[in-house]
């Protein structure tokens, strides 16, 4: 059957009929994400869904991966692995990118590499490890591409492990949070190599790109990225009064432009969002329409309380709307679900809220069954 829309004209615990600007949190990135940490709720967004270039937030995947290898057993933080001529060109001093300043024929343990990957960004410690493990890079990548999907982030495909320039290599905001999270979550033994300032290898010292650390309370992580075809981008975290937020942002101009989104992005996380209750209490959100039933309208109630956590000035927006088949046919038992409040919030996903009805509607008998069909078709069918 088809849906059957009503617009509901208000739910008063939550959306006030208020003025709002028209749009809640004006970014020049892109793409941006804040999520709370704790639940994986993505609070706002901003084309979020969308396949974009990482550059080289690539490398969260590239690490995770490895920590997934050293849990299972297949190599350990203190294996070493050999410097190719290729790791050395494409990615050490030669290349003129992100480099962890190794040398061919060198033999870093797999610990020093990630900390080349995750501090220095490097390069030819992501190429080094991905031919240890995977005998090329190619394979590496292909590995860690089908272990994000196994994790859920199905806009994950990764042609190489460093996030340098490549054909069809992308993955969206929303799934750079939500890996962010997995890595917190997953490996907190390894997580506050991302809050490291710096790391040396030899001679050569880099500090860590992350334009929070040292500037915001509570900054711990985690990798930024920069390609002159995505623009800057950052996914980062931070704690503060135990609650901890993860933004991502992506195709901002500048390194200046980053660092500002970054720390106003980040700061918003924590003070412009507020949570709100919509109260499964008894009261009644409509009244539908029911065929073949001795009522001929059944009401409808929300099943359970719900917590909405949202811009504050995004609640004075939103909007809500009841989903229903357009026969909704008896019997109906109290408490069966038979139509779904849709919120819209700016900046969120609409939230889907099963509605139930509050009370029984027994089927009609055989005669009430004649009279009923004899009433629709005079009434034409409607």
């Amino acid at each position: 059957m088809s849906a059957w829309r009503h617009i509901l004209l208000f739910i008063s615990v939550i959306l006030l009929p208020l003025a709002a600007p028209a749009q809640i949190i004006d970014t020049d990135a892109e793409y941006a994400v804040i999520m709370d940490h704790e639940s994986g709720e993505i609070l706002w967004s901003k084309d979020a869904d969308t396949p974009m270039v990482p550059a080289s937030m690539t490398k969260m995947m590239t690490a995770y991966f490895v920590f997934d290898l050293i849990d299972q057993g297949e190599i350990t933080l203190q294996d070493e692995m050999v410097v190719s001529a290729d790791a050395w060109r494409r990615g050490g001093f030669p290349s003129g990118t992100s480099t962890m300043g190794l040398r061919p024929k060198e033999r870093p343990t797999v610990e020093e590499l990630l900390h080349g990957v995750i501090i220095m960004s490097g390069n030819d410690a992501c190429i080094v490890l991905a031919e240890g493990i995977a005998g090329s890079e190619e394979a590496f990548a292909r590995q860690m591409t089908d272990r994000a999907h196994e994790l859920g982030l199905t806009t994950v495909n990764f042609v190489n492990s460093t996030g340098l320039e490549g054909e069809g290599h992308v993955v969206s905001a929303a799934d750079l949070a939500r890996l962010a999270r997995r890595i917190i979550n997953d490996y907190p033994q390894y997580y506050d190599w991302y809050s490291k300032s710096e790391y040396t290898w030899g001679q050569y010292t880099q500090a860590n790109r992350n334009p929070l650390l040292g500037t915001m309370d509570g900054a711990d992580g985690l990798k930024t990225g920069h390609l002159d075809e995505s623009g800057y981008g950052l996914t980062g975290s931070a704690v503060r009064d135990g609650k901890r937020r993860i933004i991502v942002l992506n195709g901002t101009e500048s390194k200046q432009a980053r660092a500002q989104e970054a720390e106003r992005l980040m700061r918003m996380a924590f003070t412009a969002f507020e949570t709100r209750t919509i109260e499964a209490d008894e009261s009644r959100l409509a009244e539908l329409d029911v065929w073949m039933g001795e009522r001929r309208q059944v009401g409808v109630k929300l099943a359970e309380s719900v917590d909405v956590t949202a811009h504050k000035r995004a609640f004075a927006k939103g909007k809500s709307e009841i989903v229903h088949d357009r026969l909704i046919e008896a019997p109906i038992s109290a408490g069966d679900q038979i139509a779904t409040l849709i919120v819209s919030i700016e900046g969120k996903d609409p939230i889907e809220l099963p509605l139930v009805a509050a009370e029984d509607v027994p089927r009609l008998g055989f005669v009430g069954k004649a009279i009923e069909g004899l009433s629709r078709m005079l009434d034409g069918g409607a």
